[in-house]
């Protein structure tokens, strides 16, 4: 009995000496629930929205002062022509237009009747009926406080109008999604273990004494998954086009140059984990753990970002998938040209700079 007493606590000793084993046994599950805790809602809070007042009235100052003062929306645009709408939406600034038609107030007062017109980007189908409901609610809740002082009928009809996607075909959210998830995971889990793999195996001396400098070693490594990933990318467009019916409204040549260049980040950012892990074992954790999980979580690919908690929604931007997912939608289901994606496309050019400046300088590091 003493001696497996002392082999246990002889175990114990391996656990607590090794970090990693800590950190998968206690770090993970710790991150695991404050991500699911905080990122998984079907709530919307702090959703950007616009405004199109055409009867600017009383009535009209009330209910729009009404939904300002909702925690589920930040009016951040006044818009004076209905011809805006298209263009406000195209650019990703909103969510949601809410829009009064002229005489608003007379109507209600006079016809008893008056109409509201909601129009959702439903390239987010489940955050566009979500939007659509609240927005009713709020004028609902006008309409009640109407009718206690007074006995006349009054009615205010909200018309909803779904943006992109009438039928509010959830296929249209998922396929993106998941063609960014599996492009993000695949890419960097097979450049992630390529220079593990040679230490491992040891044939990384042969490559430390080569001519070949750093730079030369880390765009090599990066350079045959490209074309394999562009395959894997084609096969899933292929089937999002012809088993799913997902439209691409926008520039082909577009869509394959972003695709391209996410595939170029995500196998940059596979390369940095080669660089930094030990054994494939430990670079496949990190590909798997420290990717699918924020990929998934904080990419706005199921969830809003907005109604994450700040510190979540600062940290999603450091996420590729989220610039991705927004390029991949824009360009799919609303048809828009480069201008309107440039930022995001900047971003992800820049986060793939980064990506391979400090795989080279860590290699580097390993020459000397």
């Amino acid at each position: 009995m003493k001696r497996f007493i002392g082999f246990v606590r002889k175990e114990f000793y391996h656990i607590f000496r090794d970090k990693r084993s800590l950190f998968i046994l206690f770090g993970m599950p710790i991150v695991q629930i404050l991500l699911f805790g905080f990122a998984i809602t079907n709530e919307i809070n702090n959703v950007d929205i616009a405004v199109l007042d055409q009867a600017n009235d009383t009535t009209t100052k009330e209910i729009i002062n009404k939904i300002a003062a909702s925690k589920h929306f930040n009016i951040v645009d006044i818009i004076r022509q209905e011809s805006s709408i298209q263009s406000i939406f195209k650019r990703g600034k909103v969510k949601a237009v809410i829009q009064f038609k002229n005489n608003f107030g007379n109507n209600l007062i006079k016809e008893k009747n008056a109409t509201v017109q909601i129009l959702t980007d439903a390239t987010e189908p489940n955050m566009a009926s979500t939007i659509s409901y609240y927005i009713t609610s709020i004028l609902k809740k006008y309409q009640h406080q109407l009718l206690k002082n007074t006995t006349t009928n009054y009615l205010i009809v909200p018309e909803s109008r779904m943006a992109y996607n009438a039928e509010l075909k959830s296929v249209y959210m998922f396929v993106p999604g998941v063609m960014t998830v599996i492009l993000m995971l695949v890419s960097a889990m097979m450049t992630s273990i390529s220079i593990t793999r040679e230490k491992e195996q040891g044939t990384m001396e042969i490559l430390l004494v080569s001519p070949l400098k750093p730079f030369q070693v880390v765009i090599g490594k990066v350079f045959p998954y490209i074309f394999l990933s562009i395959i894997n990318a084609i096969i899933i467009v292929l089937l999002s086009i012809f088993v799913f019916n997902v439209p691409i409204r926008g520039s082909l040549f577009l869509f394959g140059f972003e695709s391209v260049l996410f595939i170029i980040t995500s196998l940059a950012l596979g390369i940095l984990i080669s660089t930094i892990a030990t054994t494939q074992q430990t670079a496949m954790m990190m590909s798997l753990m420290g990717l699918m999980l924020p990929t998934i979580l904080l990419s706005g690919f199921i969830f809003p970002i907005t109604s994450m908690p700040l510190l979540l929604q600062i940290i999603s931007n450091v996420i590729p998938a989220k610039w991705f997912i927004i390029i991949i939608k824009a360009i799919m289901l609303k048809g828009v040209g480069i201008s309107y994606v440039l930022k995001e496309t900047l971003i992800l050019v820049a986060m793939t700079l980064v990506f391979i400046g400090i795989s080279i300088k860590k290699y580097k590091i390993r020459l000397e």
